[in-house]
């Protein structure tokens, strides 16, 4: 069951990254086309560009930290199977 659960949450994980990095694509987009104007804000090239970097790395820090932990977990436990083979190989 732990296994689902885990195997459940990298998939989720990685539908989060990919649905913000939509989100991030079509606002830095929206912005170049001047959307913001409408609702009183600033539009234009830079504030898109500026947009699509900025969320891009904010994708990446939060994908990165998410998968980071994905990938402690997996560490943790084949460091855990290994040493149980190495101690039923001693006995």
């Amino acid at each position: 069951m732990r296994d689902f659960f885990i195997r459940s949450f990298e998939v989720i994980v990685g539908l989060l990254v990919i649905v913000m990095s939509v989100g991030v694509l079509i606002a830095g987009l929206a912005a170049m086309a001047g959307a913001g104007q409408m609702m009183g804000g600033q539009g234009g090239f830079f504030a898109g560009l500026a947009i699509l970097v900025v969320g891009a790395l904010y994708v990446l820090f939060i994908g990165g930290a998410m998968y980071l932990g994905l990938g402690i977990y997996q560490n943790t436990r084949r460091t855990a199977d290994a040493l149980e083979r190495l101690a039923a190989a001693r006995d």
